[in-house]
């Protein structure tokens, strides 16, 4: 689309410095210098191709084509100026350069030099005023001039505009995407594990309904280990791995209580990192002798699971002090 929009551009421009050029060779009467005349076009046709073409794998103007474009601009007024008779000045083949001159300028603007161009544009009001005039400047040609150079930016300016607003829009889509598939494949990971957890509880609470709850020491040990690994499954699979599950098991079978919450403090984590993450986790457990262990990963920008152990349990009367703090850091000490 960019690639054909430059194109029709490049066309047009092509073809109105052919206008102008044209209009500047169809003499009406003879001038006075013509040398001063043909280097003028000819000075011009070549300024205005290498701006239009010149560095064309860039949209912006070399630096050197836009000063080049500069000093024509003055160069030209000039030579078209002492090439003619005052009395022929005002023709319109003598006047050819305020259009010539005006299309530079939105070539430069165009092309994102857009400080040359409004100069350009000054250096040619200037100079049209000094030999003809301000007020017959304006009638042959220098508002229109004018208007080209101020039309040209405001184009420029919008259409920057929407390409940026494009460009964000695609990055939002690209990003709500994304989004979409993680969520897939949250929901799809979400659903092996709660196969696999109801795979592995799924007997024992087939029991308790089976019984009506009527089950002996073992089996109501089994319906509780259960329905906590079910649960860890649930709110906190990120975190588990087969030795944090027999470390939760091993401690819920001593008459711990273990509670496992998952709230985002994996995301952005290498695999390789959340490997070590859950093996340390794993040895913490293992070595925790406390009534009540809580397991928390949560969004921070420095600690990624904290474990919490206290020495009673929720519902008993015992000393509920904290004896165990393990803070696991979201970056290796080690790196």
């Amino acid at each position: 689309m960019n690639r054909t929009v430059r194109s029709v551009a490049t066309s047009l421009a092509v073809g109105f410095a052919l206008y102008f050029v044209a209009r500047g060779i169809w003499w009406i009467e003879q001038p006075t210098v013509p040398l001063l005349m043909v280097v003028a076009i000819g000075l011009y046709l070549a300024v205005v191709n290498i701006a239009i073409l010149g560095g064309a794998a860039s949209v912006r103007m070399p630096l050197w084509s836009a000063v080049l474009a500069l000093l024509a601009s003055a160069a030209i007024p000039a030579l078209v100026t002492f090439a003619l008779d005052p009395a022929d000045r005002t023709a319109p083949f003598a006047t050819w350069y305020i259009g010539a001159l005006g299309l530079l300028g939105v070539v430069c603007i165009v092309r994102r030099r857009f400080l040359v161009g409004w100069a350009t544009l000054a250096v040619l009001v200037m100079e049209a005023s000094a030999y003809l005039g301000l007020g017959v400047a304006l009638s042959l040609g220098l508002v229109g001039s004018i208007m080209w150079v101020v039309v040209a930016r405001l184009l420029v300016m919008f259409w920057d505009r929407a390409v940026r607003d494009t460009e964000r829009l695609a990055e939002i889509q690209q990003a709500v995407s994304a989004w979409h598939a993680t969520q897939r494949v949250r929901q799809r990971e979400r659903r092996l594990r709660t196969q696999f957890a109801l795979a592995v509880a799924g007997p024992v609470l087939s029991r308790v309904v089976a019984s009506r709850g009527a089950l002996n020491e073992k089996e109501r040990l089994d319906a509780r280990l259960a329905e906590g690994r079910l649960r860890d499954e649930l709110r906190g699979a990120d975190l588990l791995n087969d030795a944090v599950r027999n470390a939760i098991d091993a401690a819920r079978r001593r008459g711990a209580v273990v509670t496992v919450f998952d709230e985002g403090g994996f995301d952005g984590i290498a695999e390789a990192r959340r490997v070590e993450i859950r093996d340390e986790l794993a040895a913490v457990l293992t070595r925790a002798q406390s009534a009540r262990l809580i397991i928390r990963s949560a969004r921070d920008p420095r600690v990624v699971v904290t474990v919490v152990g206290r020495a009673g349990t929720r519902s008993s009367g015992d000393d509920d002090s904290v004896d165990l703090w393990h803070e696991i850091l979201r970056v290796s000490a080690a790196g």
